[in-house]
């Protein structure tokens, strides 16, 4: 019962910086079933680190790029993160302006560290 309602708070912190930031799109369903699939690969606090970092990345386009545009870059940066250690441009601080959450579950605590550490550029 305890693993379904974390597993349901990872999946609505996710979901707060998708509708914060719309970043659906004009295509809600293809987006939703692309994050169903991050979901089924990647554990949701990568997700949002990855959300947040590519947002960051996009913020000098105009229009912003949103929708499975978005989510393909978000994606990139999961992938290379299989391959290569999470370096992350934000510190912890950054990441709860930006996106208004906690930034524990991604950066872990002092007391209990990630399992995969993030190291800033």
């Amino acid at each position: 019962m305890l693993v379904n309602i974390q597993h349901e708070l990872s999946r609505q912190r996710v979901k707060h910086i998708v509708n914060s930031y719309r970043l659906d799109g004009q295509e809600p369903f293809q987006f939703n079933a692309y994050l169903h699939d991050l979901f089924d690969a990647y554990q949701a606090p990568l997700i949002e680190l990855a959300l947040i970092e590519t947002l960051v990345d996009c913020w000098a386009s105009v229009p912003l790029v949103r929708g499975t545009d978005f989510l393909r870059r978000a994606h990139t940066m999961l992938h290379s993160w299989d391959e290569h250690p999470i370096i992350s441009t934000l510190t912890p601080e950054q990441f709860s302006q930006i996106s208004g959450l906690d930034p524990t579950p991604v950066y872990g605590s002092g007391d209990r560290p990630n399992s995969r550490p993030i190291a800033h550029s």
